[in-house]
C-alpha cells in the first residue's frame, strides 16, 4: 500500500481489541495456593473489570474479547484444572452479562481429558455463550498439533470456532544463561513451535473452519512462513523423490499449499504494532487477518499509546486497511457486536 499520511481520529471508542486479559481474583488465589505467582518471567499483575474499563476508554477500545492467559489452567490434573476452568468461564460471563457490550470472552479449558475439555466447550459456549477459546501452546510440554487434541479439534472444527492461540513458558523453563525473561523472545518462538506443530500433522488441512487468531503477529512464525510451508509440502508430497521434489519447487516458486493455510490464520499486534512485525506480516496476509490487540492486563498500560500511535502512522496501511486492522475485521469474527455499529457510526465524527 501506498503512504497514509495523516489519519483521522475518532471521539469515541470504536476499536476491539482482540487480545486483552482477565485475572480474576480467585483464579490468582488458586494459583497462589501451589506456589504459582507468576508467569514467562512476570509477576501476577493486579486487575479488575474497573482497571479494564479505564484502560479501553483511554485508548478507544469500545470492546475487549478477554481471555484466561499463561500460566492458564492446566496446572494439576485430576479435578484442579476442571475447577479452575469453570470458575474463569463463569467469572467471563458474568463480566459479559454486567457489561454487555463492553466485553466479550474466550472460554478455558481443561485439557487433560479430552471429554472434560469437550464438556467444557459446550457448557462455555452453548450454556454460558462465550465468543470462542483461548489456547496455550502446550500443556506440559504436550504441544497443540499432538493427536491427543484431535478430538478437540474436529469438535472446534465442526463448530467452526475462534480460537486465540498464546504462548506461555517453554516446557524447557527459563534458560539459566539468558538474564531476560521469557516473555521477550521465548513466548514469540513458542507460538512458532505450536503454529508449526499444527501445520505437520495436519491439524490446519483437517480443520478448516477454526478461525485462528496468533498472538503477537504469529512470533516468529511471518519470518519462518516459507521453512513452515515446506512441512505442508512434505506431508502432501510424500510421494514425490527427491529429484522430483526439487523440480516441483523450482517450478512452483514455493510450497504454497503451507503459505496458503499461514494466510488464512488472522494476527493480532499485541506488543507487534511496529513497521518491522507489520511489514513480515503483508508479506503473509492482507490488511482483513491482521487484528488489533493490546495485550493487557500483562503488557504495562503506558505501552498501548505507543502502540495506537505506531499503527496509525504506519505508512503501510490507509485509512481503510486501518479501519479493518482497528475494528472491521474483527466483526466478522465476531458479528454480535455489530449491534452497535450504529451508534459508533452516528458518534464517531470523524476529526482533522
Amino acid at each position: 500500500m501506498g503512504k497514509a499520511g495523516t489519519k483521522p481520529t475518532r471521539s469515541q471508542p470504536y476499536r476491539i481489541d482482540v487480545h486483552h486479559h482477565i485475572l480474576p481474583p480467585e483464579y490468582v488465589s488458586t494459583l497462589k495456593g501451589i506456589g504459582i505467582t507468576g508467569t514467562i518471567g512476570v509477576q501476577f499483575p493486579e486487575w479488575t473489570p474497573k482497571k479494564s474499563l479505564n484502560f479501553m476508554d483511554k485508548n478507544g477500545i469500545a470492546t475487549a474479547i478477554t481471555s484466561v492467559s499463561t500460566p492458564g489452567v492446566n496446572l494439576k490434573d485430576g479435578s484442579f484444572s476442571h475447577d479452575l476452568a469453570r470458575l474463569c468461564n463463569e467469572h467471563s460471563a458474568q463480566l459479559i452479562s454486567d457489561y454487555p457490550d463492553r466485553f466479550g470472552a474466550f472460554a478455558v479449558l481443561p485439557l487433560f481429558d479430552m471429554m472434560d475439555a469437550l464438556r467444557e466447550l459446550e457448557y462455555a459456549i452453548d450454556k454460558l455463550n462465550l465468543d470462542g477459546v483461548a489456547l496455550l501452546t502446550h500443556v506440559q510440554g504436550t504441544y497443540l498439533g499432538d493427536p491427543k487434541y484431535d478430538e478437540l479439534f474436529a469438535e472446534l472444527n465442526r463448530r467452526q470456532m475462534v480460537v486465540h492461540l498464546h504462548p506461555t513458558d517453554p516446557p524447557f523453563g527459563n534458560i539459566p544463561n539468558l538474564k531476560f525473561p521469557n516473555a521477550l523472545i521465548e513466548a514469540p518462538f513458542d507460538t512458532t513451535r505450536a503454529v508449526t506443530n499444527m501445520i505437520h500433522n495436519g491439524i490446519m488441512d483437517r480443520c478448516p473452519n477454526i478461525r485462528f487468531i496468533l498472538s503477537h503477529g504469529g512470533g516468529a512464525t511471518p519470518f519462518l512462513a516459507w521453512k513452515i510451508a515446506l512441512l505442508e509440502y512434505k506431508q502432501t508430497h510424500k510421494s514425490l523423490r527427491v529429484k522430483a521434489a526439487y523440480d516441483f519447487l523450482l517450478s512452483k516458486r514455493g510450497p504454497f499449499a503451507g503459505i496458503n493455510i499461514l494466510n488464512r490464520l488472522y494476527y493480532d499486534t499485541a506488543l507487534a504494532a511496529n513497521p518491522y512485525v507489520l511489514r513480515s506480516l503483508q508479506e503473509v496476509v492482507d490488511s482483513s487477518h491482521i487484528l488489533f490487540g493490546t495485550d493487557y492486563v500483562w503488557a504495562q498500560s503506558w505501552m498501548t499509546p505507543l502502540f495506537v500511535k505506531a499503527l496509525r502512522e504506519y505508512d503501510g496501511f490507509d485509512e481503510q486497511a486501518l479501519a479493518l486492522v482497528e475494528r472491521e475485521s474483527a466483526l466478522e469474527l465476531f458479528p454480535r457486536f455489530r449491534g452497535g455499529d450504529e451508534h459508533y457510526h452516528l458518534r464517531c465524527k470523524f476529526k482533522s
